[in-house]
């Protein structure tokens, strides 16, 4: 019978390791990284001076389009508001010139009225309503403006009072509202006054009813013992 054999399983071979080799190795590859980062940065010194100088050159020039682009929104600001006041200014003096041109028509029709009326060419007539023209108001009334005119006895004065009616529609039926309810006051009851020589504008304020349509308008004049009747269209501003 043979003897049982060493077990060999417990023994483990083991390298032998160089402990200076191992220090040299971790201490030689930072070392390594710095000279390569030293050495790189030798090779791109004048590069990446290059490259700060044009890196501020770009911050200063940045700088400077910023400010010139403040600068141009703030001109550009004061541009358009000028050209606001410019249109604006514009807009008015066109409505001006409008509204002069509108009264100078009306000076050079009141000059040819008043021509007519007094030269020694124009039609001899006694008391009469020359016009009657009605203007709405704010507050829903109308506005009267009636021009009465006499050539016939000149240097003469006309004096009276002047009332008038107005006759319309409404609710489909044929409907006058005298004096008194037109201009809703009874201060107003005799009439309105007027004197002249040649001719003389009355005006006032009149209320009419809710769907009352005017159609014509009868003036009445009453002054020295006579007394005038005269009927008229009513005559408002068209609607545009």
């Amino acid at each position: 019978m043979s003897s049982p054999r060493p077990d060999n399983s417990r023994f483990v071979v083991v390298p032998r390791t160089n402990a200076r080799g191992r220090w040299a190795v971790l201490l030689g590859w930072p070392l390594s990284l710095v000279l390569l980062w030293g050495w790189m940065q030798w090779l791109a010194g004048p590069e990446l001076v290059a490259l700060r100088e044009i890196h501020a050159q770009l911050e200063e020039d940045y700088a400077d389009r910023g400010v010139e682009l403040e600068s141009a929104k703030q001109r550009i600001a004061t541009l358009s508001r000028s050209d606001q006041i410019s249109r604006a200014a514009n807009t008015e003096v066109q409505l001006t010139l409008a509204e002069r041109d509108e009264e100078i028509a009306a000076l050079r029709a009141d000059v040819e009225f008043y021509e007519r009326l007094v030269g020694a060419t124009g039609q001899r007539r006694g008391l009469s309503v020359h016009a009657a023209e009605f203007r709405p108001e704010a507050g829903g009334s109308w506005r009267y403006a009636l021009t009465l005119t006499q050539n016939l006895n000149r240097g003469a004065v006309s004096a009276g009072r002047l009332r008038f009616a107005v006759e319309g529609v409404s609710g489909g039926v044929l409907k006058t509202l005298d004096w008194d309810t037109l201009r809703q006051s009874s201060s107003a009851t005799l009439g309105q006054e007027y004197s002249f020589r040649y001719f003389q504008k009355l005006e006032g304020s009149i209320v009419l009813p809710a769907g009352f349509t005017p159609q014509r308008v009868r003036v009445t004049l009453e002054g020295g013992g006579n007394r005038f009747e005269s009927t008229v269209p009513w005559q408002a501003p068209s609607t545009p």
